[in-house]
């Protein structure tokens, strides 16, 4: 379905029992909403899931770019309500979790628990001098040279080899480069680590051990500035670990919001 929020139409889907509590996924770069199927089947049993295609990516707009961090936050905010959704608990991974970061940040009273996998909340100098550089690639090659590069950097060498691999290449080239590009400048502003101390919400981070872009050094660096907040690290595991270790996320998430609801 699609929605119109933010001046944008946003392409989402909702599933789950309709009066059951919200779960809103947010994905990464480079992916859409069903780069969460294996989270579907073991949420939607206990939770209303909505899951949305940021902008530029999938079946959403793709307006005229660069945008900003701040851009894609309220892209999330004006869906929900649109939607009608006053309270939801929020998982985000890699860019989908700096979202989640800057929406606890400026609208905390709508999250009931904050879910942040394979993310950061800072982009090292270093790296964005590959975001520039993955951003001429874009504009230059288009996308299908960015899906081998990408998939190295996502999973471990023994996954990259699986059939599940294969959908996930298919989702790199069909990425709109406009979109690709506009969330890339995004990301390279991306400076949250000293706001993070106002986060007073629970919290859980999820972390592949082999995660190259976002290593397990970024998420201690959140886990250390969310007072209170629990870290978990899955072996065998790259930076979308919720595909990878799907079994093992999924257990870490569903029992994070069971002891969160519980309170």
């Amino acid at each position: 379905m699609k929605i119109n929020a933010n001046g944008i139409n946003i392409h989402y889907e909702l599933a789950g029992p309709s009066s059951a509590p919200v779960v809103t996924l947010s994905h990464s770069l480079s992916a859409d909403l069903s780069m969460w199927d294996p989270q579907m089947k073991p949420l939607t049993e206990k939770y209303r899931v909505l899951r949305y295609d940021m902008r530029g990516h999938g079946k959403t707009d793709v307006p005229e770019g660069p945008y900003s961090l701040e851009d894609l936050t309220a892209d999330v905010h004006a869906l929900l309500v649109a939607l009608g959704i006053r309270q939801t608990h929020f998982l985000g991974l890699s860019l989908g979790g700096m979202i989640a970061q800057l929406f606890a940040i400026q609208h905390p009273a709508m999250i009931r628990a904050l879910i942040l996998c394979d993310t950061s909340s800072a982009l090292p100098r270093e790296a964005k001098a590959l975001f520039e550089d993955r951003i001429r690639i874009a504009k230059t090659l288009g996308m299908e040279a960015h899906v081998e590069p990408t998939m190295e950097r996502w999973f471990t060498k023994p996954f990259r080899s699986t059939s599940g691999a294969d959908r996930i290449r298919t989702s790199i080239r069909s990425t709109d480069p406009r979109g690709y590009i506009g969330c890339s400048h995004a990301i390279m502003g991306l400076n949250l680590t000293d706001r993070l101390s106002s986060i007073h919400l629970p919290t859980l981070i999820i972390v592949g051990e082999d995660d190259q872009g976002t290593p397990v050094a970024a998420a201690r660096t959140i886990h250390e500035k969310i007072k209170g907040s629990e870290i978990i690290i899955l072996k065998s595991a790259a930076h979308l670990s919720n595909i990878e270790q799907a079994e093992l996320f999924n257990k870490a998430v569903i029992s994070f919001l069971a002891k969160t609801d519980a309170v």
